[in-house]
């Protein structure tokens, strides 16, 4: 929990690894699932304004695919109406193999499932339309998505622990908090690569743009302080994101561009994201009127999650009445 970029209450308790019982670290490293979303959005907003790309470009301009009508804003606000890759890949693909983007788009054209419903119609959040967003990121730029969010994000914002891992890049890491689930056979927490509905991390491990991004929460407040400054996009620009999407019949949707929208009657607006992966549950909540900022990961997906949240927003509204400084100073 953080007030103008200051940390004003940073903690970390349980285990990075049940099995070993290592103590979790302030600057452990967490699957961040959804959470990732806001970096792909933002990486779609540097290349237009660096003239790459245009919100209302149609899809089919950078990718083949078998939906018409389908614009980049589209697949930046939910508003599509995509089918889910990762069904179609789970029926269909071999899972002794690692699928990428490529791969997955090459199943949507091969059997291509109906929409759901027509572009902008309504809202439904889609992990494809992310997915997508990342290829068309690499058709415009003619460069690798990973390597923009490296150079273009991650690197200038000396945030050194976060990148775009694979599962075994993941599990040689030092300070890798192990994603959990709670296996009441046994009574104990075991690790959630364990489980086979975990597996789809593994067989999808090459996958860009919906998640995969993995961070800490220093990194994370690094991220959430640029946002306040022009040194990823201009302010102009970013202002889009947070603007919910309009829908054909006019009704307003809560999503921007990677971000999910809404007001607080004591701190103001308020933009945030979850993640939720096997045994990982995130989110990172920014009170933008405030500068006031909440990051929470958890790995084991802690059913005291949302009260833990909760609590921290009641802290915060609270501490909207007091002096900030006078609160660091008494930590």
């Amino acid at each position: 929990m953080a007030s103008n970029g200051k940390p004003l209450f940073e903690n970390a308790t349980g285990f990075s690894s049940y099995v070993t019982q290592t103590p979790m670290l302030n600057t452990d490293i967490f699957e961040l699932a959804s959470v990732s979303k806001q970096f792909t959005a933002m990486i779609i907003m540097m290349l237009e304004e660096k003239g790459k790309l245009a919100y209302d470009d149609p899809v089919d301009k950078y990718l083949a695919i078998p939906y018409k009508g389908i614009t980049i804003r589209h697949l930046l606000t939910h508003t599509s109406g995509l089918p889910d890759y990762q069904a179609i890949m789970g029926i269909h693909w071999d899972k002794s193999k690692v699928a990428g983007n490529p791969e997955c788009i090459e199943y949507l054209n091969r059997y291509a499932p109906p929409a759901l419903f027509a572009p902008g119609e309504r809202y439904q959040y889609s992990n494809t339309g992310y997915l997508l967003l990342a290829s068309i990121a690499e058709m415009a730029s003619g460069k690798d998505f990973t390597g923009l969010c490296r150079k273009w994000i991650f690197r200038k914002l000396k945030m050194r622990d976060t990148d775009l891992r694979t599962p075994a890049e993941k599990t040689s890491l030092p300070n890798l908090a192990y994603g959990h689930i709670y296996d009441s056979v046994r009574g104990r927490y075991v690790r959630a690569d364990s489980f086979p509905a975990s597996d789809y991390t593994i067989w999808l491990g090459r996958r860009e743009g919906p998640g995969r991004i993995s961070s800490t929460v220093q990194d994370l407040l690094k991220w959430d302080q640029a946002l306040y400054t022009n040194k990823l996009v201009k302010q102009s620009t970013l202002a889009q994101a947070y603007v919910p999407a309009t829908l054909h019949d006019g009704g307003r949707s809560n999503y921007g561009f990677g971000w999910i929208l809404r007001t607080d009657s004591t701190l103001g607006r308020v933009v945030y994201h979850t993640g939720d992966n096997p045994g990982y549950k995130t989110i990172i909540v920014r009170y933008i009127d405030q500068n006031k900022t909440i990051i929470l990961l958890c790995n084991n997906a802690s059913r005291v999650f949302d009260a833990l949240l909760k609590q921290m927003e009641v802290t915060l509204k609270w501490l909207k009445t007091q002096d900030d400084e006078q609160v660091l100073k008494q930590k």
